[in-house]
């Protein structure tokens, strides 16, 4: 393995789960489902109202729940997206309605990433290995 994060994450044969969704608490489902589908070319599968399903062409659904309360803090879990155009992609995401929080270029060797918030300021970050 050779610690990129485009490298294929090591199968464990015979373990019986495999991540088929996270959900996201959120004011607004629908509009945060709309970002995000914007992000991953993704499309809404589900949109039950208080509850939102979208389902990107590779890796994990999303789901998007309309929770009272507004988020308070840091995101405890946050997702990592790779790509080969880290600056490129990070426009591209800023156009549809994120925003950078912080950039991260040579603190570790062979990594690069940026940080940023969706348009309800839960954090994700863009990565690109060299």
């Amino acid at each position: 393995m050779t610690g990129r994060l485009s490298d294929p994450v090591p199968s464990l044969r015979g373990m019986g789960l495999t991540m088929g969704m996270v959900t996201v608490d959120c004011a607004d489902p629908q509009e945060l489902a709309t970002f995000w589908c914007g992000v991953l070319g993704a499309e809404v599968t589900a949109d039950y109202g208080e509850f939102v399903m979208i389902a990107p062409a590779e890796g994990a659904a999303l789901g998007f729940q309309r929770v009272p309360e507004g988020r308070a803090g840091k995101n405890r879990v946050h997702p990592d997206l790779t790509t080969d155009d880290r600056v490129g992609e990070t426009a591209r995401v800023v156009g549809l309605g994120a925003r950078v929080l912080a950039e991260h270029v040579g603190e570790v060797p062979g990594l690069d990433w940026t940080t940023l918030a969706d348009p309800e300021g839960n954090e994700f970050c863009i990565a690109e290995g060299h």
